[in-house]
């Protein structure tokens, strides 16, 4: 006796369709599992025993070979129990034979018969459509995630017996309709109103989020360099549904998506400590998973403390940072995860954190060399955006409420620039001014006559990289989008090297 059903295995990001075959045959009583498997597939087979047990079922005392095809494709994880079980269920006769037909099935047994949540559901129900699954069975607790797919009939779970039942009716549930929207913006408990003077950086974070360009901000300790940090998450443009779509893939491999939260529907903002490891924030493991470069996709990483992070993590970013990818690999295959993130970094500009400012600083200027060398310049160049953060005025701390520029007055200006960019790459794989590559920046980023005349005097004066040159081009690009323009004038290129350049006075020393 024979029975097969179709489920998905995860391999880093990617999911991949693996037929479940069972046979049932004459011999001594053995249960044999086949198919490049980990250990953790391998214990299905005591899972699903203990399951059919304590779900008054039985597997019959015979020779049973269960095979996870293709067999060259490495298998790990526990989503394949509820399959294997399916495909015993059809071989021994106990559910219909056409039961089975045009379905996709994941999950984990628990011994008493219950189905778990796994992880990876989201783009297990991509793949079950591209398939052409007419049902894709998944635990109740992973069932909102699914439905998040369209056009997708999908059974949601909790225990074997209950499956039992949904197959011998043969009464499949109705399709989902949700409403559906697209990045729709949370409620925050803090808004850029809070931030008293330092107007430039407010500015700086405007560009920054409208074209999505990596920021810089150097100040003494208290000047509001963690505010603004902690506020960017409340001007962030909203996400397409296509992107918040990409992105919930990503959650739901790592296991990070909620039952109640089945869509990832704002930007994400990940602030990992400085103690983090290399690992941690590039990804890896045994069976890599995405790292805090990866779960920052289409969102913000926002480093703290920039050169109390090890070196060796600091420059496990410059790869993301110009490829926005990162493989990693391993003896099972080589893994690439998507990294394309606006990196939001604060330092203070010494170690006590008080320079220029000679009063206070009681560094030397090899003191200062040394701390700001643990940002590398291959590192820096990488950076659009550098604001220095001057000391606030008492006038500016004690002015009236309400005089500062808000998140919604900002929000407004980048949803502007936004829309100029969204409608300028329609049809192309770019999102914001910040991802034109070297070979397009002539063609989006045109200037108006005699304006390069700015860029001419600054790139031997400022010793200009030509990837410094080309994200002076792309600041001034979004620059110009928040104005309206059409051409990138002049002004717009000076205020995009004032940005470049400010660094300068620390790098240098």
């Amino acid at each position: 006796m024979f029975g097969s059903v179709l489920t998905a295995s995860a391999s880093g990001l990617r999911v991949l369709p693996v037929r479940v075959e069972a046979d049932i045959s004459d011999g001594l009583p053995q249960f044999i599992m086949v198919g490049f498997l980990s250990a953790q597939v391998k214990e299905a087979q005591d899972r699903v025993r203990s399951a059919f047990r304590n779900s008054g079922l039985s597997i019959p005392s015979r020779r049973i070979t269960v095979n996870l095809s293709p067999a060259d494709l490495p298998k790990s994880g526990s989503r394949f129990d509820l399959p294997i079980a399916l495909a015993l269920l059809l071989a021994a006769g106990l559910i219909p034979s056409s039961a089975l037909t045009g379905v996709m099935a994941v999950g984990e047994l628990s011994l008493g018969g219950g189905i778990l949540p796994v992880s990876g559901v989201l783009p297990t129900a991509l793949l079950a459509r591209e398939e052409g699954c007419s049902l894709l069975i998944v635990p109740s607790a992973n069932k909102s995630e699914a439905c998040e797919v369209e056009d997708l009939t999908v059974a949601g779970v909790s225990s074997l017996r209950e499956l039992m039942d949904l197959l011998e009716s043969g009464a499949l549930p109705e399709p989902v309709k949700k409403e559906r929207s697209c990045g729709g913006l949370n409620r925050y408990d803090v808004d850029f109103s809070d931030i008293r003077g330092q107007a430039t950086a407010k500015r700086a974070a405007v560009i920054s989020a409208a074209g999505f360009h990596n920021l810089l901000l150097i100040g003494s300790p208290g000047s509001g360099k963690t505010m603004i940090a902690r506020r960017m998450p409340t001007i962030l443009p909203e996400l397409t549904r296509a992107e918040s779509l990409e992105i919930s893939q990503i959650y739901s491999v790592a296991g990070l998506l909620s039952e109640d939260r089945p869509l990832i529907e704002t930007r994400p903002f990940r602030h990992p400590h400085h103690t983090i490891s290399p690992h941690a924030l590039a990804g890896g493991g045994r069976q890599p998973v995405p790292g805090e470069v990866t779960l920052a996709h289409r969102g913000v990483l926002f480093l703290d403390e920039f050169p109390e992070f090890s070196p060796s993590a600091l420059e496990i970013l410059r790869e993301p940072l110009e490829d926005r990818e990162i493989t990693i690999s391993r003896l099972s295959g080589s893994f690439r995860f998507p990294a394309s993130f606006l990196l939001l970094a604060a330092m203070n500009p010494c170690r006590c954190g008080y320079f220029p400012d000679t009063n206070l600083c009681t560094c030397s200027a090899r003191d200062i060399s040394r701390y700001v060398s643990r940002i590398s310049r291959p590192l820096l160049d990488r950076i659009d955006l550098c604001v220095q953060f001057n000391p606030v005025s008492l006038d500016d701390l004690l002015g009236a409420p309400g005089s500062e520029l808000s998140s919604a007055d900002m929000r407004e200006m980048i949803r502007f620039a936004r829309e100029i960019q969204l409608r300028r790459f329609s049809g192309t794989r770019l999102h914001f001014n910040s991802e034109i590559p070297p070979q397009e920046i002539g063609h989006w980023c045109r200037t108006a006559p005699g304006a390069d005349r700015v860029l001419k005097a600054a790139f031997g004066r400022c010793s200009l990289s030509a990837r410094g040159l080309h994200k002076i081009l792309k600041t001034a690009r979004t620059i110009a989008d928040l104005s309206g323009e059409e051409l990138i004038g002049e002004a717009h290129l000076r205020e995009a090297l004032m940005y470049r350049t400010i660094d300068e006075q620390y790098w240098r020393i």
